[in-house]
This record gives structure tokens, C-alpha cells and sequence, in this order.
């Protein structure tokens, strides 16, 4: 159960701290879920900040009002905390981003409880992911599986980092159902199935209590990342796809849903955009929308995605799935979490339009939890107990190895241009090249057979991960 603030201390300020659109989305969710608490949210300005239209897209249903968004320089950050003596600050950013203002917290006079987490579905769990944040008082993960996850990776790495159990802002739809004792909808309903885009008929075997009843309706929605497929010629066959699936019913809508428009930034760097692949002459049915997903969702028959966590936001509003495997089912694909989902399926039934429900046995582990069992905010209550007690020492950044010319070196290149000083500068002229030349090395370590990311018996991954995503562009 979520709770108000500490017992007789009056409403805990609550500050999250974030730059990319994905971020901004998750933290003002998360923040949304609890009552009774002062929140703000502090937008960074860094290469990846979310603009002004993808900010108002992401808070969209977040409850976060657009007055307690605050945009600042890197410089005004520290001086804002000091003003506003947060109880909490929930560090919402990439991992570089996390570890910087992490190193403002540690300034302050007045240290508030440090939360930090991922914005969507993170399995595998990756070592960089928990490096980063290994000065957190409490990393949020999503699912029971996650929990398993990262405190086996911490054990293997020797990070230990605090977790507990959220549910994910975009599931609650799903877990609210869970949570009321098996509220049952009847699939007799033709209104859930007819259409252009017919969704599965579950057999008789699979219970029925955990489906939403939705009104009907007929687009395709395709949710695109940045990071898979990695290559080109794959991104190039989903495009292909979406246009035969356009072509083949003309009477339904294929919306390929993107995150930013052209000249804006997101959390991840995408190399080919789909704007790119597909051709000059749409069909008249295929549009492209920018908006929010959950507006996307209200019109969808059927939601495609390789591993996008809008196949959770579309589970939980009961809005069937196809998890694309026409390239695999791998941890580089980041779409292992759907093996046993029964989501997944290839290209030819995109464009015939066979979606699907998950299995309810998958469910309960995979972010659809009973919301009794997300207990994270009661996790931070305790926290800031102790912390006003004097029992919760400091977890501090620890201290670059190269000294003020690695500090420099690393927040230049999360801030980028924002960055104005010489030092950064300097950094960057010296440090770019050694780390392009390091993270090669790296690279050239990796096991021949994949490592980790090549184990399909684990949820967790050990090397460094296989996408080319640097923070600067």
C-alpha cells in the first residue's frame, strides 16, 4: 500500500531529478502514484533534456502539474536543492546522469534520501545499470523477476544497492484488477473482438478475470526504440511490414508511433530513424504520430514492438500484443523478458493482424504484480526516518580515479555543450580520444562466445552492452 508522508512531519518534499523525455514519463508516473507528498520535477539541461512539446507529452495522465516542472542549468542545480531542502530526491536519468548529480547531492548541507531506477522494463539487468547507481539508498525495480535479477548481479559484482518492488507507472490498469480479487470480464463481449485487427480468443483454459473491458477499436500501433534492431536492414523490414500491413486493410489505421521529431533528442540514440526507411509515398492509412502513447492506445486494436515497455502499457489497458521475433529472441534484442509471454510472433502475422493476450502465468512475475506487493514508498518512509534519526549514513559517489581531470572529463561529456567551462574542455580534448580507445579494448575482451549477453539461462548481464550509445551527440 502506498502511504502519505513520515507520521507527524508534515508532507515530504519529493524531488525528481531528470533530463530525458523517457525519464521525465517514468518519474512524474511514479511521484503520481503516491498522495500526499510535495513534488517537484527538475529538469537538467543536458544534450538529451526533453523538449518543451516532448515534456508536455510525457507528463500527459502523470498528475504532474506543469508549475512544479522547473528547467535549469547544471549550475543552478545545486543551489535550488539548497532551497528547497528536499526530503527525497528520486535521481531519474541514464547512468552517467545519475552518478553527476549524485556528486551535487553529496554537496549539500542538508542530504536528502537518494532513490534512483530505470524507466521501463530491465531485463536483463545490466551491469552498468547497478554500477551507476550504487550510491542510491534504494534502486526501484518493476517485477519480481527484476528483484531476482539485480540482486544476483549485485552479488557477482559486489554492488549492493537496496531494491524494492514498484509497479510500473504504465501496468496499473492491469494491477488494479489483480488487486480486487480477480474482477472477472467475460470474452463473450463482441465488442472486444470484432473489428478490422481481431485479437485472439484466449482458450478455455486461460482465466478471464484479468482483462479490462475497452471500447472498440481498429489502429495498429507500432512503438519504435532507438536501440533494436541495432542494424539497419532489420529496421529497414519493419518498415517494409508496417507499409504491407497498411496496404493489405486499407480501413485501418498503422500508426507509427515515434518519440521525437525531427531536430529533438531521447533517451537513446537512434542511427536510423524510421522516418528515414520509410518510402517517399505512404500509404494513405500509414500516419505518424508523436503524441503520447496512452492517446496512441486508446484508438489500438493491436500494439507491435520489439521490446518496447509500451507492450506493458498496452498489456495493462487490454490491448493485445505482438512482440516482434522475426529477428530473434536474444538479451541484445532486450526482448528476452517475453519468452513465455506468449506475445511473441513474426512480421507476416503483424500484417495479418494476430495479436494477442499474455498468459496469465506470466503476469504476476513479469510487472503485473497485485499493487499490495509494491511497497517502495514505505521502503523510502523508513528511509528518511532514519535518516532524520542519524541512522542512515551517507552512500557517496566514490571519487574518480583520475582525480579533477576525469570529474571534468565526465561532466562535460553528460552536460555537452552545456558544459562551458575550460576544464571540460580540456577534459574532453584528451579524455575522448582514451575512451574511445579503452572502450575498444573492452570490446575486444569480450568472450568469444558472448559472455553473458549470450547466456540465455540468466536475467543478468556481466560485460559492457553491445549498443554504441554514447550520451553525447
Amino acid at each position: 500500500m502506498i502511504s502519505a508522508g513520515v507520521s507527524g512531519s508534515g508532507a515530504l518534499r519529493v524531488v525528481a531529478i531528470a533530463d530525458a523525455d523517457s525519464f521525465v514519463k517514468w518519474s512524474a508516473s511514479l511521484l503520481g502514484s503516491v498522495p500526499g507528498i510535495r513534488s517537484h520535477l527538475l529538469l537538467v539541461q543536458t544534450p538529451l533534456t526533453a523538449s518543451v512539446e516532448q515534456q508536455r507529452t510525457a507528463l500527459t495522465g502523470t498528475g504532474m502539474l506543469g508549475e512544479n516542472v522547473i528547467r535549469v542549468a547544471f549550475a543552478q542545480a545545486a543551489g535550488w536543492l539548497e532551497g528547497q531542502r528536499p526530503d527525497v530526491v528520486l535521481l531519474a536519468g541514464r547512468g552517467p546522469f545519475v552518478r553527476l548529480m549524485g556528486r551535487v547531492i553529496d554537496g549539500l548541507t542538508r542530504r536528502p534520501v537518494v532513490v534512483a531506477g530505470l524507466p521501463g522494463m530491465a531485463i536483463p539487468a545490466q551491469r552498468g545499470a547497478l554500477e551507476y547507481r550504487r550510491h542510491a539508498d534504494l534502486l526501484v525495480v518493476h517485477s519480481h523477476r527484476e528483484e531476482r535479477a539485480f540482486a544476483e548481479l549485485g552479488r557477482r559484482i559486489g554492488v549492493q544497492v537496496p531494491t524494492a518492488l514498484a509497479t510500473l507507472p504504465f501496468a496499473r490498469s492491469r494491477s488494479r484488477m489483480l488487486a480486487h480479487d480477480r474482477v472477472r470480464v467475460l470474452a463473450a463481449d463482441p465488442a472486444g473482438t470484432s473489428g478490422t485487427l481481431l485479437a485472439e480468443r484466449p482458450t478455455p483454459s486461460e482465466p478471464q478475470q484479468d482483462r479490462p473491458v475497452r471500447m472498440p477499436a481498429t489502429d495498429l500501433v507500432f512503438a519504435a526504440q532507438a536501440l533494436v534492431p541495432v542494424g539497419r536492414d532489420e529496421r529497414a523490414e519493419i518498415a517494409a511490414t508496417l507499409v504491407r500491413a497498411a496496404e493489405a486493410d486499407p480501413d485501418r489505421r498503422v500508426v507509427v508511433k515515434l518519440r521525437s521529431r525531427p531536430g529533438e533528442s531521447e533517451t537513446h540514440l537512434e542511427r536510423d530513424p524510421y522516418l528515414d526507411l520509410l518510402p517517399a509515398r505512404l500509404p494513405e492509412n500509414l500516419v505518424v504520430s508523436y503524441g503520447s502513447m496512452a492517446r496512441a492506445l486508446s484508438t489500438a486494436a493491436g500494439l507491435v514492438t520489439v521490446s518496447s515497455t509500451a507492450a506493458v502499457e498496452a498489456v495493462a489497458l487490454g490491448v493485445p500484443v505482438i512482440a516482434l521475433d522475426s529477428f530473434g529472441v536474444s538479451k541484445s534484442l532486450l526482448n528476452t523478458v517475453f519468452v513465455g509471454s506468449g506475445l511473441l510472433g513474426g512480421r507476416s502475422e503483424v500484417v495479418a493482424g494476430r495479436f494477442r493476450h499474455p498468459h496469465p502465468d506470466w503476469l504476476r512475475d513479469n510487472y503485473f504484480h497485485p499493487s499490495v506487493e509494491s511497497t517502495w514508498w514505505e521502503h523510502v518512509e523508513q528511509l528518511v526516518a532514519l535518516r532524520r534519526a542519524g541512522a542512515l549514513p551517507a552512500r557517496r559517489v566514490p571519487a574518480a580515479r583520475g582525480g579533477a581531470m576525469h570529474e571534468a572529463w565526465h561532466r562535460a561529456s553528460v552536460l555537452g555543450s552545456e558544459d562551458r567551462t575550460l576544464s571540460g574542455a580540456a577534459a574532453l580534448a584528451f579524455g575522448a580520444p582514451a575512451t574511445k580507445a579503452i572502450a575498444a579494448l573492452r570490446r575486444g575482451r569480450t568472450p568469444v562466445d558472448g559472455g553473458t549477453w549470450a547466456d540465455a539461462a540468466t536475467d543478468f548481464t556481466l560485460e559492457p552492452n553491445p549498443f554504441h550509445d554514447s550520451i553525447r551527440r
